[in-house]
């Protein structure tokens, strides 16, 4: 399983390779985990309706991952790690939050976040 973070859903959306064919493939695979955050970020950047509907879209059909107090915890991992000394704010501290929680990969290219993440275990490189 994989979080695409918002860089990556952006390349996909504007069908750049080779983000698009691995992205899609991953999609259809069932492999995605969406976060509510990310979401809000591709819904705030959007130009118009029908860039919103096509982001709706893929949010009510992705798996979702979602905790009660998931900003708070992140915050609190935040706090732990000193994240915010290493300039990384809290939407990318609930990215990293979620990708240790759910031992999962994230594919970002966010270097604050790939800074911070052990690329080995938790960055997903595409082939």
């Amino acid at each position: 399983m994989v979080i695409l973070d918002t860089s990556i859903w952006i390349e996909f959306l504007k069908a750049k390779d080779p983000y698009f064919e691995t992205v899609k493939q991953l999609i259809e695979e069932r492999e995605v985990i969406a976060l509510e955050v990310i979401f809000s970020e591709l819904s705030q950047g959007c130009k118009n309706d029908r860039e919103l509907k096509i982001i709706g879209e893929y949010w009510k059909n992705l798996t979702k991952y979602s905790e009660d107090n998931l900003l708070f915890n992140a915050a609190n991992l935040s706090y732990s790690k000193k994240l915010i000394d290493r300039g990384v704010g809290l939407i990318d501290s609930v990215i990293i939050y979620a990708v240790y929680k759910l031992e999962c990969k994230v594919w970002t290219l966010d270097k604050k976040i790939l800074s911070v993440i052990e690329r080995k275990k938790y960055h997903f490189v595409f082939k």
